[in-house]
């Protein structure tokens, strides 16, 4: 049974127990609980120790181990501040290597890149367009451009993306070129059908003219050319 005391505590510590070790610092202080086996055993230090960050409240300070893989040093549970040897820290996480468009800064082990590239300002949002086109659509993609006006040590691989597309709606209109292709062909028809008719025409009033012709033919009478007896 462990019987915590208030006295014969270890310096900084104000309450204790025998099993437990130091179980409330003093209040500038901070508590670290080691695992020793299947015990927790808590010490009390004026700042954590590598691989931790302070967490200060009304009722204890704390040391909370960090979380990120590979950190040696945290400002919280989720944002390294050093890494271990050999590795980059990026953005409060550790890697191998900085990640696509970063390098190293000024020998350092900490990644930086896009902020050292001078960008102009972005240029108006283009047409809606799609596959090349401006028309026979109605939804598309629109494109605006930057240029980099400055790269570190001139490699504008490190710089960021100098175009940006986004999708865009438009009201769907025909291409100029379908117009007058319906046209065409709305007007070949039209010829089509005029001609059709005219020969129709024409066909009628040939068929007239032929049936007039024989009943003119029926009407006329029958002439004797033998003397009279």
């Amino acid at each position: 049974v462990s019987t915590e005391l208030s006295q014969g505590c270890a310096r900084g510590c104000d309450l204790c127990s025998e099993f437990n070790g130091c179980l409330r610092c003093s209040p500038k202080l901070f508590i670290l609980l080691e695992r020793n086996d299947i015990r927790q055993i808590g010490i009390c230090l004026p700042s954590c120790p590598l691989g931790y960050f302070g967490l200060r409240n009304t009722d204890m300070n704390k040391c909370i181990k960090c979380k990120i893989e590979n950190c040696e040093s945290c400002f919280s549970r989720n944002f390294c501040t050093k890494c271990k040897e050999g590795l980059y820290l990026h953005k409060g996480r550790c890697y191998v290597t900085c990640p696509e468009g970063y390098s190293a800064a000024n020998g350092t082990m900490e990644c930086s890149g896009p902020a050292q590239c001078e960008m102009s300002e972005w240029g108006p949002w283009g047409p809606c367009s799609k596959k090349r086109k401006l028309c026979g659509f109605k939804k598309g993609n629109e494109e605006r451009t930057r240029r980099i006006l400055q790269a570190p040590s001139g490699d504008m691989s490190l710089c960021p993306a100098t175009t940006e597309v986004r999708r865009c709606t438009v009201q769907k209109n025909q291409c100029p070129e379908g117009k007058r292709k319906k046209k065409e062909e709305q007007g070949k028809q039209d010829n089509a059908n005029g001609n059709r008719n005219r020969k129709d025409t024409k066909d009628a009033k040939s068929g007239t003219k032929k049936r007039k012709s024989k009943q003119r033919g029926a009407a006329v009478p029958a002439t004797s050319t033998s003397p009279a007896q």
